[in-house]
């Protein structure tokens, strides 16, 4: 199992071979490389321009750090043909930089419209129809997660994993937390974990939002959550990581019985919002990961 750690709240205050080296100095063998606007911008055409790629590889090469992941978010369920085209087109670009890189794993999200399901729907099957071959053909995993204000879709493929988020789990079943359940549900597709924490958003004020008919669930198109450090929030860990051992998260892959896709699973820490305690809760979160999951 690779663990690593979600740059997003790096790429804002720091340059990319302080970000490496920031890692680094954590402990974090891996790097998750979620949205920066000079490698996979959000939504747009990815850039990472030679300077930038040498900028990065030198300062892999110095740390002895990997890229586990990129993570990408392009609106390839639409709801228009035009964005539809236009996350294609980023998809196969991205898919480029991974292989060229040699990133083995690429973490994304549905980036549907909840009030336009049937249109998504068949956006993104289409898209999938494109896609898939090139991602099969380059042996790449992709992973998938339905993200807040999204929606889900079930589709099959030794190449396609799935990611499941801590701080997302009071939307996957509106509001229970039943961490056990739903980690069990995803069985053998699971090959992804991201670590925050996060309060139940279905509980009367847990956020506060004005004007006040925003705070009734179900009746704004709204959605909100949080990535806190563990055991800031109210997520059960300490059921996620007694299901990951029965599970055997730790030393499994994706579909035993097929090429081994993408490598290890990946367990990834994805705090955002708090860059001021980072230098204590990253390193914290992986010691906790690395004796939860690990033994260590």
């Amino acid at each position: 199992m690779k663990v690593a750690f979600d740059v997003d709240v790096l790429a804002k205050q720091m340059s990319i071979k302080d970000m490496v080296y920031k890692v680094a100095d954590w402990g974090y063998k891996y790097i998750e490389q979620s949205p920066h606007p000079r490698i996979n911008p959000f939504y747009k055409h990815p850039l990472f321009s030679k300077e930038c790629e040498a900028e990065y590889r030198q300062a892999l090469k110095d740390t002895g750090v990997e890229i586990s992941s990129f993570i990408v978010v392009y609106r390839w369920s639409g709801p228009t043909e035009e964005q539809r085209q236009h996350a294609v087109a980023n998809w196969k670009k991205i898919i480029e930089i991974a292989v060229n890189m040699g990133v083995p794993v690429i973490n994304t999200e549905f980036s549907g419209d909840p009030n336009q399901q049937e249109i998504c729907n068949g956006m993104w099957f289409r898209s999938m129809e494109e896609l898939l071959p090139i991602i099969e053909k380059e042996g790449l995993r992709v992973e998938v997660q339905s993200h807040p204000y999204d929606f889900c879709e079930l589709f099959r493929s030794p190449n396609l994993g799935y990611v499941y988020s801590a701080s997302h789990g009071f939307f996957y079943d509106q509001g229970k937390g039943d961490v056990r359940h739903m980690l069990k549900y995803a069985g053998d597709e699971l090959t992804h974990v991201l670590f925050a924490d996060t309060w139940n958003q279905t509980k009367d004020c847990r956020y506060i939002l004005n004007p006040p008919w925003l705070n009734a669930r179900g009746r704004a198109d709204v959605t909100i959550h949080q990535h806190t450090a563990m055991g800031e929030g109210e997520v059960d860990f300490a059921g996620i990581f007694e299901t990951l051992r029965e599970m055997d998260f730790a030393n499994k892959q994706l579909k035993a019985d097929a090429p081994k896709v993408g490598g290890d699973n990946i367990a990834c820490v994805s705090y955002f919002g708090f860059p001021e305690k980072m230098e204590k809760q990253a390193p914290e979160a992986r010691e906790i990961i690395e004796r939860e999951l690990l033994g260590k």
